[in-house]
């Protein structure tokens, strides 16, 4: 997943700069999912709820990786779930698997959990995803409201997400590192 950042892609990360002023994106970071000619799909890494698993996808509470939350992916479709995972044998994907980029991949929540049980190594459950349409993210970082970086796999299933944002700029080169400690408004320093 890591490398030099050319074009947006799947596996692709964006964070969320300091001129980005949308609630539903302030201080996130974003795992770009699907890209085409009509638009991205991504999900928000670092928005985990206070809603177990257990409590509404309880076939698969023993399956996701700690914190066992439900994470709030991104306003669009915020009444489905999408199941985000790493497979333990890059070989050997379960039925329901999509691959996204290297061992991770998409799980269909409506495969029979016994299917996928030792199958992942990680995985996580979102509630909602971001979408952009043709031509709207390429505006949006144009602006300034991404910083568009590479990924890691360990980004993706963090058991601490508050210093993620943070923590994925810091490894960034040059200026771009420096973004991990700017405050959203410099004239108030």
């Amino acid at each position: 997943m890591s490398g030099p950042v050319t074009s947006i892609s799947p596996g692709t990360l964006l964070v969320a700069s300091p001129e980005l002023v949308d609630p539903n994106f302030t201080d996130t970071v974003v795992l770009v999912i699907d890209v085409d000619d009509d638009g991205a799909v991504g999900l928000v890494l670092n928005r985990p709820s206070s809603v177990l698993v257990a409590d509404v996808l309880e076939p698969w509470r023993d399956v996701v990786s700690p914190p066992e939350t439900l994470f709030a992916g991104g306003p669009v479709g915020s009444d489905g779930a999408l199941g985000l995972a790493r497979l333990a044998d890059p070989d050997a994907a379960p039925v329901g698997f999509r691959g996204i980029v290297d061992d991770l991949g998409l799980v269909d929540l409506d495969t029979p959990v016994e299917l996928v049980e030792g199958s992942v190594s990680a995985a996580r459950i979102f509630a909602g995803y971001a979408g952009w349409g043709a031509e709207q993210l390429r505006g949006e970082i144009a602006e300034g409201s991404w910083y568009v970086v590479p990924g890691q796999v360990g980004d993706v299933f963090r058991v601490e997400v508050d210093d993620l944002r943070r923590d994925v700029l810091r490894r960034q080169p040059g200026e771009r590192a420096w973004a991990a400690t700017r405050p959203a408004d410099p004239g108030l320093n």
